[in-house]
């Protein structure tokens, strides 16, 4: 119940900036995002979704609370949008976000498979992360705990950078789990090239609220920004 008090907490922080928006109707995507970037200049807009079953404009902004709006752009909450179903509350911003990362082939990821999965946890890295090195090294005790560990590049200083390169090069090996351990490891991989989905990744981490590395995405879509070590995430997946 906290988060939820802290996302509703986050909502005055931005509802004097979006006061402006309180006389434009919107009729479409294409008028979301104009009278957003008019009000808003010094924020990018990542996507604009409608929200079937709310009847809500979801407007994701670059490093922002996601924005909730209604469709005559008279009110909006920011944060998460949460579903009451009897005694059941169901956090709507967590599943979209799940839903974008399974989506994803698992031939994209780097992944380490548990013998006799139980659970699966999806982790934004970085080769060049301390505490991605420190997971790293207890992908074995989760996969004996039945965690299967699924890897997806966010190079933190972003695409074109060092550890981009090196992610690249991961990605694109013909053996990854091991390269990639090995670049966790620091050891010097040789330059490898071919076409990958680490920008993508990226941008997806990005959009999905990973603001650095391990970023950890349960199978119910909760979103750990930070490490943990493996026997809290096995708590945790309730296991």
């Amino acid at each position: 119940m906290n988060k939820i008090f802290s996302s509703l907490s986050r909502s005055f922080v931005v509802s004097a900036v979006l006061f402006s928006l309180s006389s434009v109707s919107f009729a479409d995507e294409a008028s979301v995002v104009s009278s957003i970037q008019a009000a808003l200049p010094q924020y990018e807009i990542e996507s604009v979704e409608l929200h079937d079953g709310a009847g809500l404009y979801v407007v994701t902004l670059a490093g922002e609370p996601v924005l909730h709006v209604t469709q005559d752009g008279k009110y909006f909450v920011a944060g998460d949008l949460y579903r009451v179903e009897g005694e059941l509350l169901e956090n709507e911003t967590e599943k979209a976000k799940l839903a974008k990362v399974e989506a994803i082939a698992e031939s994209d990821m780097i992944v380490y498979k548990a013998p006799n999965e139980r659970a699966h946890i999806t982790v934004f890295t970085d080769v060049d992360c301390v505490y991605c090195r420190m997971l790293h090294k207890e992908v074995a005790q989760l996969n004996e705990s039945g965690v299967t560990v699924r890897y997806l590049a966010y190079p933190r200083s972003g695409v074109g950078s060092e550890s981009y390169q090196k992610m690249v090069s991961v990605w694109c090996s013909d053996d990854p789990k091991k390269w990639l351990t090995d670049a966790k490891l620091g050891k010097s991989i040789p330059a490898n090239k071919c076409v990958n989905p680490v920008a993508d990744q990226y941008n997806l981490g990005n959009e999905v609220g990973v603001r650095g590395t391990p970023s950890i995405i349960l199978g119910d879509g909760t979103l750990l920004l930070g490490y943990l070590p493996a026997a809290q995430l096995v708590e945790r997946l309730g296991l």
